[in-house]
């Protein structure tokens, strides 16, 4: 596996992290692309500019972006800012204009990922090629598909690589357009250490009410910056008005925004402390979340166990539970004393809020689907 330096210097200069990439979801207008650039200037936040120029929709109709003409806004855009600018790019085509076009940083997106021949294609027409990119996560929660493509662009001899967090689809309701999993980009650095990591909120939320959030959990995760979605009129935006915020907006987001400190021992061996500590706390998160749904549960069982004139404590069904839960832990590594200490306590705890709702009235009334 090829050594990944970190690209921070390449994107934020010598100014303190985080990296801020951000500009209109879009390049719709040369007037809209060059203005909302000139305003995110003023901000003195951003580090680089973003537009799509090609976009991959989802169906056919929508909005699939200007084409290599808003390339030419993108180099007028950089002219009067000064600011790096990045697009997205999906085949070989995509690649030559944008680097025609002076584009200082490429990334591929996350239809573009999960597909390993596009990733190559991508990589033999960047050999011997001086160039920043940057690899989105594929759509699907897939960390060998990721690696892959970061291992395709190095073996191309790009030295400037980096990726970018964008979350992963999901069937069904979330609270995200696309969940985060944070998990899967804390392994994708644990197999990096110095790989430079850009969040992007925009995508992973869908709107702009949860970007401050994320954006800040980000940090909080050692990612080293952040791609926001900007528009100088988001509601009349061509494609995702609903995740964009106005320059002013972006830069009173990116105040918010704290950098904490971490305690720094030596060198990568504290790096792979930090990152496994890292996914501890993920998933101790995750387990606070399980067992709060296991006692939501519970209470149900006992309310019905109430309404039924049941006992609370059915010795069978515990027993079920124990022996099967000790087969399990022990193909996976668990001790038997630990299963049954763990399930134990759970199991305690069950009893005591199920004992609480039988000697309450405030159950009675409870509504139950089973009969």
């Amino acid at each position: 596996m090829k050594r990944v330096k970190s690209i921070n210097s390449i994107l934020k200069g010598n100014k303190e992290l985080p990296i801020v990439i951000s500009g209109p979801c879009s390049a719709e207008t040369e007037d809209q692309l060059i203005t909302s650039a000139i305003e995110l200037k003023k901000t003195n936040k951003v580090d680089v500019l973003r537009a799509g120029i090609w976009k991959p929709r989802t169906k056919p109709g929508s909005f699939e972006g200007v084409g290599v003409e808003a390339l030419k806004w993108m180099a007028q855009a950089k002219k009067e800012t000064g600011l790096k600018t990045a697009v997205e790019v999906a085949n070989v085509k995509h690649v030559y204009q944008a680097l025609n076009h002076g584009v200082d940083v490429l990334w591929l997106g996350a239809r573009t990922t999960v597909n390993p021949f596009a990733v190559q294609e991508i990589a033999d027409a960047l050999d011997g090629v001086n160039t920043t990119v940057l690899l989105k996560n594929p759509i699907n929660p897939d960390l060998s598909l990721w690696e892959g493509s970061v291992e395709r662009i190095l073996n191309s001899g790009i030295k400037n690589v980096g990726v970018i967090h964008r979350g992963f689809s999901k069937y069904g309701a979330s609270k995200f357009r696309n969940p985060p999993q944070w998990q899967i980009p804390i392994e994708l650095k644990r197999k990096f250490p110095e790989l430079t990591m850009i969040c992007d909120p925009s995508h992973i939320c869908g709107n702009t009410q949860d970007l401050l959030t994320v954006s800040q959990k980000a940090l909080d995760l050692n990612f080293d910056g952040v791609m926001l979605e900007s528009h100088i009129n988001p509601s009349k935006a061509w494609s995702d008005a609903k995740q964009q915020v106005t320059p002013k907006e972006l830069s009173e987001l990116v105040n918010q925004l704290v950098v904490r400190k971490t305690n720094q021992l030596e060198g990568e061996q504290t790096v792979e402390l930090d990152i496994l500590r890292q996914k501890i706390n993920l998933i101790d998160n995750e387990l606070i979340d399980l067992l709060s749904g296991r006692m939501e549960l519970s209470d149900d069982i006992g309310a019905y166990k109430k309404s039924k004139g049941m006992k609370i404590l059915q010795t069978s069904r515990w027993d079920e539970i124990l022996d099967k839960s000790i087969k399990e832990g022990h193909e996976k590594g668990l001790s038997r004393d630990f299963v049954v200490k763990f399930l134990s306590t759970i199991h305690l705890e069950s009893i005591d809020r199920q004992n609480q709702i039988m000697n309450s009235n405030s159950w009675i009334n409870k509504v139950f689907s089973i009969k």
